[in-house]
């Protein structure tokens, strides 16, 4: 299982990379002052639903996919699929966090409160023993 954790943190790893050198070098995150609260009208509702809609997507498919693995697999093979399931929820996470950055850069923000949600689902054996249900 240390093996495919650490396949597991690289990928992420290079996930969320990615996604912070986009963000710095085309949302312009070294002059601070596009990180402000943008204003909200009935022009912009349609970008406030992306990533609303990514996190509840991601996380949605995530947890059906991983519900679908048979409990009669083998720890390899329930690792590949738990690799499958969360390398999807990830993708749907940067895409919606480059959506925001290429099509709406006034919400900035809410891209970057992608990148830090997608940070945090850094996967840990003990997280994925959590996700699978498979307690030593």
């Amino acid at each position: 299982m240390a093996q495919q954790l650490k396949v597991f943190k690289i990928i992420h790893l290079a996930l969320i990379a990615g996604l912070i050198l986009a963000y710095y070098f085309l949302g312009d995150l070294g002059n601070l002052t596009e990180l402000t609260f943008p204003t909200v009208n009935s022009k912009n509702y349609i970008y406030l639903f992306i990533p609303i809609a990514a996190f509840i997507v991601s996380n949605l498919l995530f947890k059906h996919f991983v519900s679908k693995i048979d409990n009669n697999l083998s720890v390899q093979q329930k690792l590949v699929s738990y690799q499958t399931a969360s390398i999807i929820r990830w993708a749907i996470l940067e895409g919606a966090a480059f959506l925001i950055l290429l099509i709406y850069p006034e919400f900035l923000l809410f891209g970057i409160l992608l990148i830090i949600y997608l940070a945090l689902l850094i996967p840990t054996e003990a997280r994925i023993k959590r996700d699978l249900k498979q307690f030593d």
